[in-house]
């Protein structure tokens, strides 16, 4: 799955095209590199989302295409 779409599936970000910008501008890391919104999320990879002054760092638990509101805090666990 898209960084993007994961990032609005699971949440963490409300809406696509602003992961998708968010991405662009290098607010998000994966594994510890900068990477653009197409970058292929895997069960594993660390993800760190720069929100101004504060960083969010999440590990993927699953990756799903669709999931319900209140499960979407199941798809990551907080680093």
């Amino acid at each position: 799955m898209r960084l993007d779409k994961y990032l609005k599936v699971s949440r963490l970000i409300k809406r696509r095209t602003i992961a998708n910008e968010a991405c662009d501008a290098g607010r998000v890391k994966v594994n510890g590199k900068v990477v653009k919104a197409g970058y292929e999320v895997k069960v594993g990879d660390e993800i760190c989302i720069g929100f101004g002054n504060r960083e969010v760092n999440v590990r993927v638990v699953s990756v799903t295409e669709t999931v319900k509101k209140e499960l979407a805090g199941e798809m990551y666990e907080s680093i």
